[in-house]
């Protein structure tokens, strides 16, 4: 990634908090890193080196400022947007992947050999996967140390360490100070809630229209998954190494989690994939601007600054559900899915106390998983024949992974291959584009939501008019369609 000195420094001088996960800043006479935005003074220029990842400034022996806290900054939007093999590669290891199966397993699931990767990611990113991964597992030591009460040994194997020893030489020099310091300097707070509970703050760049996060998905929350209440988010989750639920709440400047796991492994990804559900490393000022330069959509975006693009904490639920609401409205959608998850679902062991965590509801689970749906009666399906196949269809090429719906897959190749299963039209391929696979530029022109949308906006609503309308729009066409439906 090219960095430019001029452009980055005067980043830094102003404190702009919209380039915090663009870059890091190095600061040589201290021997410490920062986000573009921390408040302190700002370093002479002779002294000051940019870096394009907090593992590049760590691998030049640098420590996080203990201030403005660079490991917890949003990601860089490039890693969300970016359909290439190193966006991909990013998205799977801040999903844990290298954790669990290694470089190897990570070089696998993108069809390279380790070397070429490692050489692509040093190329951009200026450390390999190893230093990548490495500089995640510092971040989720420190998070498990300051808001959890496990003991130290614990800390180190649930955040991906091999050893207590590399897990005390990683946060000493990550932090410059021992875990035991760490959690002293923190007052050895404990998060509330009991066991397996873990409060911390998810970052992102300002704006955040809160309110249409929320809206959008109370408006497709399904009971006994998912609930919107008291302005907040709940939802369970499946995560890699048991169940889960989280709990996400607005606030000014971040986004309150409350995470409930069975196994404390879960938490890196567990973060990733909120991050992804809220959009939350976006970079919303690029987005609006671009919307904005059409009179049409500059009104609702100057009334309406920061409103993101909803993405999916599981791929395949989101197909179940595009499928399963081609034709019928959202509500019969929920009451159609609210029968399959009562037939294929079993409670999860990450529940939470009621008067332990009483801000939580009770029995909130995940969706079920492919395997589940493929093993599910024909009673389970309160839907036509041939929409019920097609769901079996494509659980059973998920569950025998020729379709892979998860952020790092492929966008292109996972499109092709679901658009080829029988009952998937373009409709439903480019909803789960959108919102499973994350991809920035996807436009449903014959979507009655996005048709009303335009029209109310005095665009044109037909669908072949409307498409080459939106050209304007990209790269950010899956964004406008957002503002369509809240036109709608």
């Amino acid at each position: 990634m090219e960095l430019d000195f001029e452009r980055c420094y005067r980043a830094v001088d102003s404190r702009d908090q919209r380039f915090d996960g663009w870059f890091y800043t190095g600061v040589t006479s201290t021997g410490i890193y920062c986000r573009p935005s921390c408040p302190a003074t700002t370093p002479k220029r002779q002294n000051v080196r940019f870096f394009p990842s907090a593992a590049a400034a760590q691998g030049a022996g640098l420590r996080a400022c203990r201030r403005c806290r660079p490991d917890a900054a949003p990601g860089s939007p490039q890693w969300d947007v970016r359909a290439d093999v190193v966006g991909r590669a990013m998205r799977l290891i801040a999903d844990g992947v290298v954790d669990r199966d290694g470089v190897p397993g990570l070089a696998a699931r993108l069809g390279y050999t380790e070397r070429h990767l490692h050489r692509m990611l040093r190329a951009e990113l200026g450390a390999g996967p190893l230093a990548l991964a490495r500089a995640q597992r510092a971040q989720t030591a420190r998070i498990l140390i300051e808001t959890t009460g496990l003991g130290l040994a614990e800390v180190a194997f649930a955040a991906g360490f091999g050893s207590v020893r590399q897990f005390n030489d990683t946060v000493r020099e990550v932090y410059g100070a021992t875990p035991s310091e760490l959690r002293v300097s923190r007052g050895g707070r404990r998060a509330v809630g009991g066991a397996g509970t873990i409060t911390l703050r998810l970052a992102y760049r300002p704006p955040l229209h809160a309110g249409a996060l929320l809206d959008f998905l109370a408006l497709r929350a399904l009971p006994g998954v998912e609930e919107v209440r008291d302005g907040a988010y709940h939802r369970g989750l499946r995560l890699p190494h048991g169940p889960g639920t989280v709990s996400l709440t607005p606030a000014d400047g971040h986004v309150a989690a409350t995470l409930r796991l069975a196994d404390m492994r879960d938490l890196a990804p567990a973060v990733a994939r909120c991050r992804r559900l809220l959009d939350l490393d976006a970079d919303p000022v690029a987005v609006d601007a671009t919307l904005a330069a059409d009179p049409a959509l500059a009104p609702a975006v100057e009334a309406e600054p920061g409103v993101r693009l909803p993405h999916a904490v599981d791929g395949f639920e989101m197909a179940v559900r595009a499928i399963t609401t081609q034709q019928i409205s959202l509500r019969s959608a929920r009451t159609t899915l609210t029968h399959l998850l009562a037939a294929t679902t079993t409670p999860s062991a990450a529940e939470p106390d009621a008067a332990a965590a009483p801000d939580c509801p009770q029995a909130l689970r995940a969706f079920p998983s492919a395997e589940e749906v493929l093993g599910a009666a024909d009673g389970a399906f309160r839907m036509p024949g041939a929409r019920r196949e097609t769901i079996r269809a494509v659980a059973r090429a998920v569950a025998d992974g020729s379709l892979d719906l998860a952020p790092g897959g492929d966008r292109e190749e996972a499109v092709r291959r679901l658009a080829a299963l029988p009952g998937v039209g373009p409709w439903t391929a480019g909803y789960v584009a959108m919102r499973a696979l994350g991809d920035p530029d996807v436009l449903l022109p014959t979507d009655l939501g996005v048709r009303r949308g335009a029209a109310a906006l005095g665009l044109p609503d037909d669908p072949k008019t409307l498409n080459a309308y939106a050209d304007r729009w990209r790269p950010w066409r899956s964004y406008a369609v957002i503002r369509l439906w809240r036109a709608a």
